[in-house]
């Protein structure tokens, strides 16, 4: 019965099994009660005096545990995996320090503000939604793209002039064949001009400021 769970009793299970960020559907299934005790339960207790927030609608985060942004963005919008800069800034493809946290998805392009901060989503054809895998990150196995796709991610977005082209990227961990097998599942012939461009620049002596 949802009125004899308890506040503690809750929260230190959802933590026990990893359910840092859940769905109504999944703290149902946890605590064996009907799904209309699990949302008067979860509804109850948002807020200031509460142990959960709301990240958005039909998904919650226990308020005092941590879990990491790349964790909740996998979590905040499914099907999707972490790429263009965050992953780029993660593996050091690019220098800046990047705040939100932008991903992939084979879905409607979507942006979420939310407690944990601001998640972005882009959209890319689903023959090219791949590239990506589980590593763990910050404790958390999180989705996230391999270092090429990452770039072959962006450069598609460079190639649609949504955005502009980094002029620091560094390749030195970026396997060339692999870029180009990611790019051409793009089928823009462009994206493969803007591969051998990145490469030449990358060639010419660095600027030292």
């Amino acid at each position: 019965m949802a009125e004899k769970l308890k506040r503690i009793e809750v929260e230190e299970k959802l933590k026990d099994v990893g359910a840092l960020v859940f769905a109504p559907s999944e703290f149902a299934g946890f605590f064996k009660v009907p799904m209309k005790r699990a949302n008067n339960f979860i509804s109850t207790n948002l807020g200031r005096g509460g142990i959960f927030l709301k990240l958005r609608n039909g998904l919650y985060a226990v308020k005092d545990a941590h879990p990491s942004r790349f964790f909740i963005a996998n979590k905040l919008y499914d099907p999707s995996y972490i790429s263009l800069n965050t992953a780029l800034s993660y593996y050091g493809i690019i220098p800046e320090v990047v705040y939100g946290v932008t991903s992939i998805t084979a879905k409607t392009t979507r942006e979420f503000q939310t407690p944990k901060g601001n998640f972005i989503y882009q959209r890319i054809k689903k023959k090219a939604f791949t590239g990506y895998g589980l590593r763990l990150i910050d404790k958390d196995n999180v989705l996230i793209a391999e270092p090429e796709k990452a770039l072959a991610d962006y450069l598609y977005f460079v190639d649609l002039k949504r955005v502009s082209l980094n002029d620091r990227l560094n390749l030195k961990k970026i396997k060339r064949a692999e870029l180009i097998k990611f790019v051409k599942l793009f089928g823009r012939p462009s994206m493969l001009k803007l591969v051998e461009h990145i490469y030449a620049e990358y060639k010419k002596p660095r600027k030292i400021y």
